[in-house]
């Protein structure tokens, strides 16, 4: 399927939504760029970018800045970026947070809304492992973030949407540490998303 064209069936007139879940600790240029790249090439009226409120996969594996502070950042890195919006349905849900729950909460908010999944690469190939994957594909398309050079190798049971996007390679783990000793952060995090950070006080000692 091409990645600039509705998928068929889609009514001309529903709202086409982007759903584009993380962590976001902290959200970074790569993350605005692939959520602009996927608005522009899909022609969706907004991509939310959804806090995560536990992020089952990523738990008691390193300390989470609460979802609080993340939220925030976010709604600081979207608020001039047209078509991008923060979404906090996840923590308003409470407890792990989990991608069916959050479109099954979406299509309650926005029944005639037509859905889109927005995964990477490392998602879109552990998907099988996700808790009810089978009612994300049923409830939503699945979009994955092509770099440019190297697709991702997918299964062929699945109605991928592929939108290739600027390869930045940016990691927000790389980025905590950053913030930890003190090297710059310019160009890789946005001046709001920052101010966020210093008001906040975060990732001081981030050293994971």
């Amino acid at each position: 399927m091409s990645a600039g064209m509705p998928p068929l069936g889609a009514s001309p007139s529903s709202t086409r939504l982007g759903l584009f879940g993380g962590t976001f600790d902290p959200p970074h240029v790569g993350h605005l760029v692939t959520a602009v790249n996927v608005l522009h090439a899909l022609q969706l009226d907004r991509v939310i970018l959804m806090v995560n409120n536990v992020p089952w996969q990523k738990e008691g594996t390193r300390r989470i800045t609460p979802a609080a502070d993340r939220l925030a950042m976010v709604v600081a890195a979207v608020e001039d970026v047209s078509g991008l919006v923060a979404g906090r349905t996840e923590i308003d849900h409470g407890g792990s947070s989990y991608t069916a729950d959050t479109l099954q909460a979406l299509r309650v908010e926005h029944p005639n809304a037509e859905l889109f999944t927005i995964v990477g690469d490392d998602a879109a190939a552990g998907l099988r492992s996700w808790t009810r994957y089978d009612e994300v594909l049923a409830s939503s398309h699945l979009v994955v973030v092509d770099r440019p050079g190297d697709p991702v190798d997918l299964s062929d049971d699945i109605d991928w949407i592929r939108v290739e996007v600027p390869r930045l390679e940016v990691s927000s783990t790389d980025l905590r540490r950053r913030f930890s000793d003190g090297r710059p952060l310019d160009y890789l995090v946005t001046e709001p998303v920052l101010d966020v950070i210093e008001q906040r006080g975060l990732y001081l000692g981030a050293g994971e």
